[in-house]
């Protein structure tokens, strides 16, 4: 009978017993799975390339860094969004506006929509503002990996090589380089720090910093790492002109980054980018800014970086890197908004597309401004009104057309700072209607 009551006990310790095992087995599994992940977070390159300020091919960058480099790839994507996207349309097509509101000018034999990373340098080798105009060899600036070409020319000073380049016709200069923006354009090969490389946004900074009271700034020295995340950005997504005969890229800056600061300072220097074919106004073309527009806003007011935005962190196993597919946060709204905005994508992406369909409008209300202004002035030269009658509509011109360009060729359709565009597009429209009142009054 003792036997027989014993039985219940040898069966609890061993239930007890095998419960304990596998409590430990998973324990120790958790453990070392733990481990694994950790010893995986560190492994964020590998050491199978020798990387030196030579070495501008990714690919090459990609032996170490292959999860980067896998996103850098998909550059090449093309997707047409609402308001632009990375598909080359032809906007003078979209836009036929654009052929009068650029006559006389390249843009108005060809205006396409850009592409990713991968296509800046074949794009503007391909594009008919390079094969039937002339350009100089300022514009790689921004389209290649030229650093190493400045190196070169300028026999170890890149700002003297910088100056050179620029000053060379555009097939000379093309010879020099292989590849679009490529690693070694934002990060130092030895220690991956981000850094500036580009000498127009150098000396841009500078002069900018100067104006705020910050003599010799130099932003490599002297920028937090979150600012870093912007100016390697704004390093090509600038507003900037060719300075000289030598065709020097210059952003003007020294004012103030503003439209109003931008515009004194071409106007105290007296420079235009060419004569408008209808109006016969000295007019400007606004390039790319993005920067500062951007600067204007409530991300850049609010510390938001723009790699926060289009480069958003991403998991790759347990390594946590930037996204360098560098696209439009539209197209990843999940990691791109979300991590600081709670609200449903469904929501943020109606609060995108509001933002961009008004300055759409403004913009097109804008377009349709500047040609009656451009109707007004050519009716009044069939009058026979004397061209110095016309100076102050066509300064009116200048204002307005600036002011329209400056929304409508930086990439955000107003989303970077969507008070600043509507108020910068407002005026745009208030000066075309007072230039067109000017030009039907004259006699």
């Amino acid at each position: 009978m003792a036997e027989m009551n014993d039985r219940p006990s040898y069966t609890r310790y061993a239930v007890v017993a095998a419960l304990v095992g596998m409590v430990t087995f998973l324990t120790t599994w958790l453990l070392f799975n733990v481990r694994e992940r950790k010893d995986e977070a560190r492994e964020v390159s590998f050491r199978l390339a020798d990387l030196t300020e030579e070495t501008v091919d990714p690919e090459v960058w990609g032996k170490n860094f292959p999860r980067q480099y896998d996103s850098y790839k998909r550059t090449v994507d093309t997707v047409r969004t609402r308001h632009g996207g990375s598909e080359a349309f032809q906007k003078l097509d979209t836009e036929p506006a654009l052929r009068r509101i650029f006559a006389g000018y390249a843009f108005s034999i060809d205006y396409r929509e850009e592409r990713g990373h991968a296509y800046m340098l074949i794009d503007q080798e391909e594009t008919k503002r390079v094969t039937e105009r002339p350009q100089p060899g300022a514009c790689l600036h921004c389209h290649a990996s030229v650093v190493p070409a400045y190196r070169k020319v300028g026999n170890g000073d890149i700002m003297k090589g910088f100056e050179e380049v620029c000053a060379m016709p555009y097939g000379e200069a093309n010879a020099l380089v292989d590849h679009p923006i490529a690693c070694i354009d934002c990060h130092d090969p030895k220690t991956m720090d981000l850094r500036v490389t580009r000498p127009g946004f150098l000396n841009g900074i500078k002069a900018l910093r100067e104006s705020q009271g910050i003599k010799d700034y130099d932003p490599n020295k002297q920028a937090t790492r979150q600012e870093m995340r912007s100016y390697v950005c704004g390093q090509c997504h600038v507003e900037y002109y060719f300075k000289g005969d030598r065709k020097t890229l210059t952003y003007p800056w020294s004012k103030g980054i503003t439209v109003e600061q931008v515009q004194d300072y071409y106007d105290e220097i007296g420079f235009r980018d060419w004569v408008h074919a209808e109006t016969g106004a000295n007019v400007l073309k606004a390039q790319h800014p993005e920067f500062e527009l951007w600067n204007q806003g409530i991300h850049a007011k609010s510390g938001v970086a723009c790699a926060d935005c289009h480069m958003p962190y991403m998991r790759d196993g347990a390594v946590k890197i930037s996204d360098h597919q560098v696209r439009s946060p539209v197209l990843n709204i999940a990691r791109a908004c979300q991590t600081c905005h709670p609200q449903a994508e469904e929501e943020l992406f109606e609060r995108i597309e509001t933002i961009q369909d008004k300055t759409r409008s403004l913009l097109d209300r804008t377009e349709a401004a500047l040609l009656d202004l451009f109707d007004a002035i050519k009716s009044a030269k069939q009058r026979g009104v004397p061209e110095q009658s016309l100076k102050a509509a066509q300064e009116l011109h200048r204002k307005a057309q600036f002011r329209f360009d400056f929304v409508a060729a930086e990439n955000s359709m107003g989303f970077h700072a969507p008070q600043e565009s509507s108020r910068i597009l407002a005026e745009a429209i208030d000066y075309a209607r007072q230039g067109q009142i000017a030009a039907n009054a004259t006699r």
